[in-house]
C-alpha cells in the first residue's frame, strides 16, 4: 500500500476510531482504499462496543448451555425455557458515556435500545432493571448526572409502559467522571418461533420500520468505545433522542407482524444503525443485503451516505419479509402511525451493497464488518499488579483496638449503634426510595414485591394469549443485578466469584431457582496491563462462578474504556465493574419470601458461616465508610457452602416454613439485620453466641461488620421451629445456628452477648430517619 495514495490523512482515520494497522486491513479486504461512507461503516462495527475485538478471546470460556437455554449469545437476547411452554427473552446493555455527557437521553435511550433487543425476538417486555454507578453525592455534578439519568429512566420507561422492578445504585469517587447506566430488561416470548437475526431467502425483501432516521446518534458505538475526555461535552450529536410512545407502537406492530409468519428475521437498529443491522444480518444469514438509502424515510433534509449509514436515531427496525407478503406487514406498521418501506433486497453475494442516489455509495463484505473483525489477544500480566498486591498484604492489625463499648475514632469513642446509624447513611447502603418511587413499577399488574421489599425483583407469569397451556399455573420469574465493585477491584478474581454467587443468594432468598446470566462487563482500558489484566481476571472468576451454580450466560454486553481523561490527559479508570443479571424460576408464587420481618415472635436464624466464624473486614464498606481504607482481600467464595445454603433457604420457603429471608451483604451482620427491621417495620432481640470472655482474640467489628460467609437471615413461625431445625440439622449441620427473635416496632434493634451485655441498642425512628433520608 503506498500511503500517499491514502485520501483519508491520519488525524481523519483515528477520528473514525481506527488504528493505522487496522486501517491497512481494510484496504487488504477491499484491495482498495475505502471511501468516506465506507470508513465510517468500519470505524463503527470495528469499534470494541459492536465486535469485542479485546474481550471476545476471554468470552468464549463462559459456561452457554444448559438444558433450559433456548437461545444463547450471539442474537438480541437470551432465552430460557420456563415450563408450561413459556420462555422468557432477558439481556443487559450499557449507555454509560452518552449518559455522561446527556443524562437525560443517555438513559432514556439506553432503555428504548434493551426493549428492542426483547421485542426483536419476539417477546413483550414485562419488566426493567438497572444497575447504576456514580460518584460522590456530595459534588454537584454526580447529583446532576443521578436526577437527569433517574429523570430518563422513568421517562422512557413510565411512558412506554414497562415496569423498572429493581436495581442497584452504588456511589463511588471512582465514577465520579464516568457514571455507569447499565439496564436489564425481560420479556415473554408471544411468537410460536424465536424470531433471529439471519437474513435468508435470495430475493426476499428487506424492510425499514419505525421511525425516521436523522442526524442524531452519528457514530454512537465509536463514541462509545473511547475514554471520555473535557471535548467529550461536545460530543452531544453522539448522544440519541428517543420517543417512548413511538416505541410503544413498534413493540405491538413488531409483535403483530412476528404473528403473521411473514417476518423471516428481525434486527433492531442499535449501535452503528443501518450498518450494523444490515451487515449483521447479512453475516449471520451467510448472504448479502442490497439497500438503497433513497428509500429510507429521513428527518433531516441534505443527508448523505455517510450520515444515513452511522446514524442512530432510535425506535428503527430492519426486516426481512417473505417475498409478496411485504403489503401486509406494510399495512400493520402503517395502522401504528408507523413507517415500513421496501428498502432494499436480500442478495446471493455475501456483501452489504448501500445505493444511494442510483449509484453505489459503499459495498463491503458483510462478514469483514460483522463476524471476520479484528482480534487483540493481549498478555495478561504474569503476577498481580503491585496496587492489588500492596492491598492483600493489609491486616486488621493497625485499626483501633475495640470492645464491647465500640471503637476510638480519631481521639473519640463510637459506640456499635453509633457505627450502623453512620453505615445506614452512607449512600451505597441507605435506602434507594428517592430513586424507585419515580419509576411506575406496576404498570402491567404483574408486579409480586414492589421495590425495596426483597432480595430480588418478582414478576407474575400471566397466561398468555393464543399460546394453549401457556402460564396457567401460579408461577413467576424472579430478577437481579449485583456488583460489588470494591471486591473486582481489589481481587478481579475472587470478586468476580463473588458477584456471581451473591446474585444467586438473592434470588434464593426469594424462593428462585437460579437459571442463568446475562453480564455488562464495564472497564477502563484494555490496551493498559492493569486494565486488561483485571478484565481477564474477572471474566475467568464470572465463568468459574456461573460454571459452580449451573447458571450458563446468555449473552450480555461488553462496555471498555470507562475512562475519564482530566485537563493533564491523565486516565482515571473505573472500578471494574462486571454487572450479573441473573433470573430465576418460581414454580408457586404462593410461595415466596421478603426480606422484612412478618411477626413478632418469630425465631430468627443464620444461615451459612455461624458466629464466631470469622468474616472479613478486607473490601468490606464499613472499612471504606468508617476507616477510609480501600484495602484488604475480599470475601472468598465457598460454593459448596453457598449451594447448600441456598438449597436450604428455597427448601424452607417452599414449605412454608420461613417467612422472611434476606442474605448479608455490604455492612454485614449488623446491616442486615436492620434492613430486616426497616423492611418489617419491627424489632428484633439478638444474642450472639459469644461472651465477652470469649471475644478477646476476636474482633467485634468483625463479628458485627464483616462480610462474606455465603450468610442468608432468615425468620420462622414458632410451629415450624421443629420440622425447620431437623431439616438443618440434617442438611446445613454445623452451619446454622439459632440468633434470637423478632419483637415488636417500639423495641428497636437489640443485639447483645450470650452473656446479656448490649452491643447495639438503636430504636427503628433512629434507623429508620437514617436509612430513608441519606438519599
Amino acid at each position: 500500500m503506498n500511503p500517499s495514495e491514502t485520501p483519508f490523512s491520519p488525524a481523519e482515520i483515528a477520528a473514525e476510531g481506527i488504528k493505522p494497522q487496522e486501517y491497512e486491513e481494510i484496504v487488504n479486504r477491499l484491495q482498495r482504499h475505502p471511501n468516506k461512507a465506507e470508513l465510517g461503516m468500519f470505524g463503527v462495527m470495528w469499534s470494541e462496543h459492536c465486535c469485542y475485538k479485546n474481550s471476545r478471546p476471554l468470552l468464549k470460556q463462559f459456561p452457554t448451555t444448559g438444558e433450559r437455554i433456548l437461545v444463547g449469545p450471539g442474537e438480541n437476547a437470551g432465552v430460557v425455557d420456563l415450563d408450561n411452554r413459556l420462555r422468557l427473552a432477558f439481556k443487559i446493555e450499557s449507555h454509560n458515556h452518552p449518559s455522561a455527557v446527556e443524562p437525560f437521553q443517555g438513559a432514556a435511550t439506553g432503555v428504548g435500545g434493551i426493549l428492542r433487543d426483547i421485542f426483536t425476538m419476539g417477546a413483550r417486555p414485562i419488566a426493567l432493571l438497572n444497575s447504576l454507578r456514580f460518584g460522590n453525592l456530595d459534588d454537584a455534578k454526580t447529583r446532576r448526572l443521578v436526577n437527569g439519568v433517574v429523570a430518563g429512566i422513568s421517562h422512557y420507561a413510565n411512558c412506554v409502559g414497562v415496569p423498572t422492578v429493581g436495581g442497584e445504585v452504588y456511589f463511588d469517587s471512582a465514577y465520579s467522571g464516568n457514571p455507569l447506566v447499565n439496564v436489564m430488561a425481560l420479556g415473554l416470548m408471544e411468537t410460536p418461533e424465536i424470531v433471529k437475526s439471519g437474513a435468508a431467502g435470495i430475493g426476499n425483501p428487506v424492510l425499514y420500520v419505525g421511525s425516521t432516521t436523522g442526524r442524531d446518534g452519528m457514530g454512537g458505538a465509536s463514541f462509545a468505545s473511547a475514554e471520555l475526555t473535557d471535548a467529550s461535552m461536545d460530543d452531544r450529536p453522539a448522544v440519541q433522542v428517543g420517543d417512548p410512545f413511538l416505541e410503544k407502537s413498534l413493540i405491538e406492530a413488531c409483535l403483530e407482524a412476528f404473528k403473521t409468519g411473514a417476518v423471516v428475521a428481525a434486527q433492531d437498529m442499535g449501535a452503528a444503525g443501518i450498518t450494523c443491522s444490515t451487515s449483521e444480518m447479512a453475516a449471520k444469514g451467510g448472504v448479502g443485503i442490497e439497500l438503497d438509502l433513497d428509500k429510507i424515510p429521513a428527518r433531516e433534509y441534505g443527508m448523505v451516505p455517510y450520515e444515513y449509514l452511522l446514524s442512530e436515531s432510535q425506535e428503527r427496525m430492519l426486516f426481512v419479509a417473505q417475498k409478496g407478503r411485504e403489503q401486509e406487514l406494510i399495512d400493520i406498521f402503517q395502522r401504528w402511525d408507523l413507517h415500513a418501506v421496501v428498502a432494499g433486497e436480500v442478495i446471493s453475494e455475501p456483501i452489504v451493497r448501500i445505493l444511494f442516489q442510483e449509484a453505489v455509495a459503499a459495498e463491503i463484505p458483510a462478514t469483514a464488518l460483522a463476524e471476520n473483525t479484528p482480534l487483540y489477544e493481549r498478555e495478561v500480566l504474569p503476577e498481580p499488579p503491585a496496587y492489588a498486591q500492596e492491598a492483600w498484604e493489609w491486616t486488621v492489625d493497625p485499626l483501633p483496638s475495640c470492645n464491647i463499648a465500640g471503637i476510638e475514632i480519631s481521639g473519640q469513642i463510637q459506640t456499635w449503634q453509633d457505627i450502623l446509624l453512620t453505615l445506614l447513611a452512607t449512600p451505597t447502603i441507605a435506602s434507594k426510595r428517592w430513586i424507585y418511587r419515580q419509576y411506575d413499577h406496576q404498570v402491567q399488574n404483574n408486579t409480586v414485591v414492589l421495590p425495596g421489599g426483597a432480595d430480588a425483583a418478582v414478576i407474575r407469569l400471566r397466561p398468555l394469549e393464543g399460546v394453549e397451556g401457556a402460564g396457567e399455573f401460579n408461577s413467576g420469574v424472579a430478577a437481579t443485578v449485583d456488583c460489588n465493585p470494591r471486591y473486582v477491584y481489589l481481587d478481579p478474581y475472587e470478586g468476580a466469584k463473588a458477584v456471581v454467587a451473591e446474585a444467586a443468594r438473592n434470588l434464593s432468598c426469594v424462593g428462585a431457582e437460579p437459571l442463568a446470566v446475562t453480564d455488562n462487563l464495564n472497564f477502563g482500558s484494555p490496551e493498559k496491563p492493569i486494565g486488561y489484566w483485571q478484565l481477564a481476571e474477572a471474566c475467568r472468576g464470572l465463568s468459574a462462578g456461573c460454571r459452580e451454580l449451573s447458571t450458563p450466560v446468555t449473552g450480555g454486553n461488553v462496555s471498555l474504556y470507562n475512562e475519564t481523561l482530566d485537563s493533564q490527559g491523565n486516565p482515571q479508570p473505573i472500578y471494574p465493574t462486571p454487572v450479573v443479571g441473573m433470573v430465576g424460576l418460581i414454580p408457586d408464587l404462593s410461595k415466596i419470601c421478603t426480606q422484612g420481618w412478618q411477626i413478632p415472635g418469630d425465631l430468627i436464624y443464620l444461615l451459612g458461616l455461624p458466629i464466631p466464624a470469622k468474616t472479613t473486614l478486607g473490601a468490606s464498606e464499613y472499612l471504606a465508610a468508617i476507616h477510609n481504607i480501600v484495602a484488604g482481600k475480599p470475601p472468598r467464595i465457598d460454593f459448596e457452602l453457598e449451594r447448600r445454603v441456598q438449597a436450604a433457604c428455597r427448601f424452607g420457603i417452599r414449605q412454608g416454613w420461613l417467612n422472611s429471608a434476606h442474605d448479608t451483604a455490604e455492612g454485614g451482620l449488623a446491616v442486615a439485620l436492620a434492613e430486616c427491621c426497616l423492611s418489617g417495620e419491627l424489632g428484633a432481640t439478638i444474642t450472639l453466641d459469644l461472651s465477652e470472655q470469649e471475644s478477646t482474640n476476636l474482633r467485634w467489628d468483625e463479628i458485627l461488620f464483616g462480610e462474606g460467609g455465603g450468610r442468608i437471615i432468615v425468620s420462622v413461625a414458632p410451629p415450624q421451629q421443629s420440622a425447620w431445625e431437623t431439616y438443618l440439622r440434617e442438611n446445613l449441620d454445623g452451619t446454622w445456628q439459632q440468633l434470637g427473635t423478632v419483637t415488636s416496632n417500639d423495641q428497636g434493634l437489640q443485639v447483645l452477648t450470650k452473656d446479656y451485655q448490649t452491643l447495639i441498642q438503636v430504636n427503628y425512628p433512629q434507623m429508620s430517619d437514617r436509612y430513608y433520608h441519606a438519599i
